[in-house]
């Protein structure tokens, strides 16, 4: 047996554990030609020092460029309260002082009062020039007076039936702006060149490998919630050879059109296919999510006495028309992948897909619901039945300011005791895949996992959300690599450790399957192969 390259003196995770009989692995052309004892003559040898050695990691769902261009810009990811926010911005826009717009993102609602912050504050900072910052989960965004101006945003603008201003008691908008009210003001941004988004997705790209992860979904390629269209970024990459991570591109769906848009989404699949890029994936947002209440939920939300209101979130899409539409792409064998959060929107999405398979039969298209976070006991086993995969965030399944302040108390009891129930899914026979949702939140898959277990998180001293639904740590980490691998049509390569697969690992360490389950979050990687290619440590 001849090989490239050896890994060895580690201990190999095999796909159910660590081997007790194997602590090398041999790699020819990018995939395992064996995993045992026995090294190779020839080979390049590689002491791992006893580290260990798992599959490398798929990011489900995640926006690599967009999250690279914020690194790249204006960044408020971890900025604290609302001084630290304005603190880095104030910075940013001091260093940068010939910018028309002050642009970047990523702060946290629970950094500011009720979760919404305010154009008066972002005035102190910056009086003059407008700026345009989307939160973390880019639901909603900061805006200063400057470009309230510049977007005629006054208090009789009316709210776009897909969104929200956020107004004072005189009607008057504060500053934020939620779902589709967004464009009103990111309309007259300028995008972001071919350069910079280049740049951004090499920015990203490391970072991930850093993490262990080999690949990944992305889960906007298109002109969506204010991303630039990156999949000629992705096409470029690729052609140049800069593209070292495993890629599916989620294609978007512009939910201001409809089945006209099929055909164009066809010639973008098999463009991308041409230079080697599968996108055969359409991500479909149907709903937004429950802080600023707009996730689609079945009971209403409640007020701040804890009485009903009339509101029930909004669905982006009708529900006829959405089975109408997933029915056609899955027709047409695109995977779809919706964004569907509250148990409403969950409900209405797997009904698509089963008009899907009533009208198509099955396809084996790998349908996926990402986010999940409600979903109603009767729609549970629905999952397995339609095999459908739940798309899960981990890291968000616990207690922290922005569940305890902004989401518990205007949830009715039962919809509470129904959040992100990875458990019962897993139990039910459903598929379980996990991501990240980066920038959203942090794209590290083992404090994911720490979350995914213990249903708190990794420094929070408070008690767990809804322990019955943790996970062992074997079932999350299968959920961050088979799982996902599986999503995104490489389970047969990659997500796993086995002779013939791609020699796709992450090189940790310590041992993930051993140490105490309040210190899964503590885990670092060393190393990250790709096809057996170095792309992260050394």
């Amino acid at each position: 047996m001849t090989a490239d390259l050896v890994l060895a003196n580690a201990h190999v995770h095999d796909g159910t554990g660590w081997s007790r009989d194997a602590d090398s692995i041999a790699i020819r052309d990018g995939r395992i030609v064996t995993i045992g004892s026995e090294l190779p003559a020839g080979a390049e040898v590689v002491d791992l020092d006893g580290a260990w050695v798992l599959p490398g990691f798929h990011d489900a769902h995640v926006h690599p460029v967009q999250a690279g261009l914020e690194m790249n810009a204006c960044d408020l990811t971890g900025g604290g309260d609302v001084d630290g926010c304005l603190d880095r911005i104030a910075a940013y826009a001091a260093a940068h002082p010939d910018a028309e717009w002050v642009l970047g993102g990523g702060w946290s609602m629970d950094a500011f009062p009720g979760g919404v912050p305010t154009a008066e504050a972002l005035d102190r900072v910056l009086p003059d020039r407008p700026a345009f910052l989307p939160n973390r989960d880019h639901h909603s965004a900061w805006v200063n007076s400057a470009a309230l101006r510049r977007a005629r945003i006054d208090r009789t603008t009316p709210d776009p039936s897909d969104g929200r201003i956020e107004r004072d008691a005189d009607g008057e908008p504060t500053g934020a702006l939620h779902e589709g009210a967004m464009e009103l003001v990111r309309a007259l941004v300028p995008p972001a060149t071919p350069g910079e988004q280049t740049r951004a997705l090499l920015t990203a790209q490391a970072y991930l490998h850093s993490l262990g992860i080999v690949g990944w979904q992305d889960a906007l390629v298109g002109e969506g919630l204010g991303m630039a269209d990156s999949l000629e970024t992705y096409l470029a990459a690729a052609r140049d050879g800069l593209l070292t991570a495993k890629v599916v591109a989620a294609l978007w769906w512009d939910r201001g059109r409809g089945a006209d848009q099929i055909p164009g989404l066809i010639e973008r699949r098999a463009r991308a296919a041409a230079a080697g890029i599968d996108a055969g994936s359409v991500k479909i947002m149907q709903d937004g999510v429950c802080e600023t209440f707009t996730a689609a939920v079945i009971d209403p939300y409640l007020d701040g006495h804890g009485r009903p209101t009339e509101n029930c979130g909004l669905s982006f899409i009708e529900p006829a028309d959405l089975a109408a539409y997933v029915q056609q792409l899955d027709a047409a064998d695109f995977q779809v992948h919706v964004h569907a959060l509250g148990d409403r929107a969950v409900r209405d999405s797997l009904d698509a897909i089963e008009h899907a398979i009533a009208v198509n039969e099955r396809r084996g298209n790998r349908h996926h619901l990402a986010h999940v976070q409600i979903v109603h006991p009767d729609d549970v086993p629905r999952f397995a039945a339609l095999d459908v995969t739940a798309n899960a965030q981990p890291l968000w399944a616990c207690l922290d300011d922005q569940m305890v302040d902004l989401t518990l108390p205007f949830l009715t009891a039962s919809a509470r005791e129904q959040q992100y129930v990875f458990r019962s899914l897993l139990t039910s026979g459903a598929r379980l895949a996990f991501g990240s949702d980066w920038p959203v939140s942090s794209p590290d898959p083992f404090g994911a996992m720490h979350v995914a277990v213990n249903r708190t998180a990794p420094t929070s001293r408070l008690g767990p959300l809804l322990a019955h639904e943790g996970l062992t740590v074997a079932e999350a980490l299968d959920a961050y690599t088979s799982g996902s691998a599986w999503v995104n049509r490489l389970e047969r390569t990659s997500g796993r450790l086995a002779v013939g697969a791609a020699a796709d690992f992450a090189v940790v360490d310590r041992d993930v399957l051993g140490v105490p389950p309040d210190r899964i979050a503590d885990v670092r990687v060393l190393r990250t192969y790709v096809d057996g290619r170095l792309v992260h440590g050394g």
